[in-house]
């Protein structure tokens, strides 16, 4: 796929970066935690001849800003309400990947006659479980140790040791290239900032601390897939 340039919208002040391509009925794609549109972009060339593909990289993520304030999931979900509406876009099908699954529920709780269908792809908000590393970053002096291990130094040994590996077969999935992309980006303060507000906002040191079964329980239904 030939790489779209992405456009900026600012709202309320910060510039929010994101894909708008094709025509058609409008599905918005919503990135998890150290995720960006990125992960969604091969997707528009399958798509966008019959859908209009949107892409936002959330606030705190890509190239989006990382302002001070508020990372929760009501937060996104008011801000994927607001690019939509600069774009004229009415209703929308949602895709939201782990913590944007917990963004799409949320928006769909917010905004429940804007949404037209719903994809869950591990989504955030189902289960307790959660990765270590990220209920890690809800400890005390968790920003201190993510400066380190995000610093210049410690990422270019990382990527030597992979050049190394992969000069002997080793090939890393997609999976696991997403997450290092990811967190390759946390060298500067306010996306480490960001990235620990938005972590903290969903998660403590025993998993997931936000539940959409006490959300949704009562909310009209639309049709849902759960991947």
């Amino acid at each position: 796929m030939a790489r779209l340039a992405p456009q900026t919208v600012t709202l309320h002040g910060h510039d929010l970066s994101y894909v708008d391509s094709g025509t058609g009925p409008a599905v918005l794609f919503i990135h998890g935690i150290l995720g960006s549109q990125r992960q969604w972009g091969h997707l528009v060339d399958a798509m966008h001849d019959d859908h209009r593909v949107v892409l936002p990289d959330l606030f705190g993520h890509g190239e989006s800003a990382k302002p001070l304030g508020d990372y929760s999931l009501s937060a996104h979900a008011a801000a994927m309400r607001d690019l939509l509406d600069h774009l004229g876009i009415e209703t929308v099908t949602l895709v939201g990947h782990s913590l944007g699954g917990g963004i799409a529920m949320q928006f769909f709780y917010l905004f429940p006659e804007r949404v037209e269908r719903l994809v869950l792809v591990s989504s955030g908000g189902l289960a307790r479980e959660v990765n270590l590393v990220l209920r890690s970053a809800t400890l005390p002096g968790a920003a201190q140790v993510l400066s380190v291990i995000a610093s210049a130094a410690v990422l270019s040994r990382a990527e030597a040791l992979g050049r190394g590996a992969a000069k002997v077969g080793w090939r890393p999935g997609a999976d696991l290239g997403a997450i290092w992309h990811g967190f390759s980006s946390l060298g500067d303060r306010g996306s480490r900032r960001a990235f620990l507000a938005t972590t903290r906002a969903v998660i403590d040191i025993g998993g997931q601390s936000i539940s959409a079964h006490d959300h949704l329980e009562g909310a009209l239904p639309v049709p849902t897939m759960i991947v």
